[in-house]
């Protein structure tokens, strides 16, 4: 578990716990899924859709390329992220990361919050030898763009993706 302090004077959140998340954190997380519009998932935590949760939640635990951290603020979850390590060929077999499902609770957004989260899966990325992290955001989400710009991200790439 890693804590982080208040090292940004502009944030006004004193105090934030970024650890990997545990079971008993599911339903506030899918909750958090659950309230964003803009990116349509359709996620609910209700008894019909939780074993499937869980599943998913146990295939990520297992695996050790792959974390879902929470940042929790006065025992709740503020936010949620999902770190995926992979290795390529390309870039002489260079190890890469994805930063994947970012999202904040919409009552503590603009605090800071989305920042640290970001900021420390750099850390951990940079930790396991990743030497690039990536993410992609919805065309829709127009304050994500801005936040990712600010946190010196580069726009790169188009994407694209098809439902099977």
């Amino acid at each position: 578990m890693f804590v982080i302090g208040d090292a940004n004077p502009r944030c006004e959140v004193p105090m934030l716990t970024i650890r990997n998340a545990e079971p008993g954190d599911l339903s506030e997380i899918v909750a958090l899924y659950a309230a964003d519009f803009l990116g349509g998932h359709g996620d609910a935590w209700n008894p019909q859709t939780e074993a499937a949760y869980r599943a998913a939640f146990a295939d990520i635990a297992a695996s050790t390329d792959n974390r879902l951290l929470v940042a929790v603020e006065e025992g709740c979850v503020a936010g949620v992220f999902q770190l995926v390590l992979f290795s390529t060929l390309v870039g002489h077999g260079a190890r890469r990361a994805k930063l994947a499902s970012v999202q904040v609770r919409a009552e503590c957004r603009s605090r800071g919050i989305g920042e640290r989260m970001v900021r420390y899966a750099e850390v951990l990325a940079r930790d396991v030898g990743a030497a690039m992290l990536e993410l992609s955001s919805s065309n829709r989400r127009h304050d994500a763009h801005r936040f990712y710009d600010r946190l010196g991200y580069e726009r790169s790439h188009e994407g694209f993706r098809k439902r099977l």
